[in-house]
Formats: structure tokens, C-alpha cells, sequence
């Protein structure tokens, strides 16, 4: 039987041969300001030119390439060979400057301590079992003062049906619970054959906190849609947050951080 990285790493590469959204590359118009495109919140100033980035289970020609596009030295880790592959392909016709490295999340001892000044991790979260070991070994290559920038998917959102019954969508998941979540059916919120997890929200802002980091904001990314029809994702986004994005600065002392500020 397959472990969780060994059935996603098959389920991505089935996507990206697709050539699933989430597999799309960098656009030419993205392209054009890509910090803008990448920081619409401002967390990272007005320049990251010759940071060094790790943008982590982001594989797929689009992180990377707009990091890079902005001035960071980038390295980019994902599961998927075949999402790694737009990487490569992505940077090569456009000269940028990436490093490309395939490995799971929660273990990578090919990186070193304190090597990045800033780690961007997409959601993904979801597909490993325990997010614990992910944030030790994020909080270890990330330098004393770098940034983790990170989006989850929200557990509430994993707890809810993708479709209403009428106009109601239901709670159907426990809150406490272990495994994989069942499958669900594709859509914008489920990645389909993907194996995925349900992790709370102590495991996620209380585990960037355990593993040595301060989180400095925390938002809840728009999707909802005033006048969406009944059962797409603008609709359902009027009543569940889909997804989190969180702002993390590692430790001076590089021990735990226990202070939640949200600015």
C-alpha cells in the first residue's frame, strides 16, 4: 500500500500531465510585475532582489518562475517530477535563476540550516498526515529573522461539503479526527486522487509557532462572490473561508516562538 507522499506524488504527476490549473505556468502579463503578483499584501517590502527562496511544494513554473523574475535567487521543491518539469522548462526559456530539487515537505536534508531568507509555501499542507515535521524543517532552513509565508487550506472548508443541499452546505467531517479525509468529488476545493488531511488549526498556527516562529499577520484570502450562483466556489466562499494565509518570522534565538500578533 502507498504512503501519502508516494500517492500524491502519482496524483500530481497525473495533473500535471493534464495540465491541470494548478500546473499552468507563470503568464506573460503575471510576468510583468511579479512581486506585485506574488505580495498583493505587502509582506515583503519593495524588493526581494538576491533573497534566497525556497518555494516549497511549489512546483509547477509559476512560483518559481515569478520569485526569480523578481530578483531572488529560487529553489523550488516539490514531490512531482512532472510539476518540477514545468519548473525547469519555465526557467530555461526565460533565463532565470532556479534550482530545482524533488522531495517531499517534511524532509529535505539535501538543504542546509538557515539557507533561506524567506520560504513561500503554497497550500499544501493538506496532503501530509502531520504538519509537525514540515515545520521543523522549514524553521531549520529558514536564517534567524527570515519570513515564512504560508497558505493552508482552512480545516473548516475541509469539514464542508463541496455542494449544497439546496441552498445549505453541510458540516459533514469531524473536527477531531485522524487519516485521510474521503474522497470528494473534483472541484476548485479538491484536487482529484489526491490523498489529503484535515489539520486544526492548533496543529497549524500553533505548530509555525512550536517549530520557532512568530506569526506577524494572519489574513483569509477573498473569493467570495456577492452574486455567484448557488453551488460554485464564489457561493460556497460566501460561508466558508476556503483558505488561510499566514505571515511567520523566524526566531532570533532560533528556539519556540509563543507570541501570536497579528498587525
Amino acid at each position: 500500500m502507498l504512503d501519502s507522499n508516494e500517492h500524491n506524488e502519482r496524483a500530481w504527476d497525473a495533473l500535471a500531465r493534464r495540465q491541470v490549473p494548478l500546473a499552468q505556468p507563470a503568464s506573460d502579463e503575471e510576468l510583468r510585475d511579479p512581486l506585485q503578483t506574488v505580495d498583493q499584501l505587502g509582506w515583503l517590502g519593495p524588493s526581494i532582489a538576491n533573497w534566497r527562496v525556497l518555494c516549497l511544494a511549489a512546483g509547477g513554473g509559476r512560483h518559481s518562475a515569478l520569485y526569480a523574475a523578481a530578483g531572488a535567487e529560487v529553489t523550488v521543491v516539490d514531490l512531482s517530477g512532472e510539476m518540477l518539469a514545468l519548473d525547469r522548462q519555465v526557467a530555461a526559456q526565460r533565463g532565470l535563476n532556479v534550482v530545482a530539487i524533488q522531495a517531499p515537505m517534511d524532509s529535505l536534508p539535501m538543504l542546509a540550516e538557515g539557507q533561506f531568507d524567506l520560504v513561500v509555501h503554497p497550500v499544501s499542507t493538506c496532503y501530509v498526515p502531520d504538519v509537525g515535521p514540515v515545520f521543523r524543517e522549514v524553521a531549520r532552513v529558514t536564517r534567524p529573522g527570515g519570513l515564512y509565508i504560508s497558505q493552508h487550506k482552512s480545516p473548516v472548508s475541509l469539514q464542508t461539503d463541496v455542494r449544497p443541499e439546496g441552498e445549505v452546505y453541510g458540516l459533514r467531517e469531524p473536527y477531531y479526527r485522524s487519516g485521510p479525509l474521503p474522497a470528494a468529488e473534483p472541484s476548485r476545493l479538491r484536487e482529484p486522487g489526491t490523498q489529503e488531511f484535515l489539520h486544526r488549526w492548533e496543529e497549524l498556527v500553533g505548530g509555525i509557532c512550536r517549530a520557532g516562529f512568530a506569526v506577524e499577520d494572519l489574513a483569509e484570502p477573498m473569493h467570495a462572490k456577492a452574486q455567484a450562483a448557488v453551488g460554485t466556489f464564489g457561493h460556497r466562499s460566501q460561508f466558508v473561508a476556503p483558505y488561510v494565509r499566514v505571515k511567520a518570522r523566524r526566531a532570533a534565538s532560533g528556539g519556540p516562538a509563543s507570541i501570536l500578533r497579528v498587525e
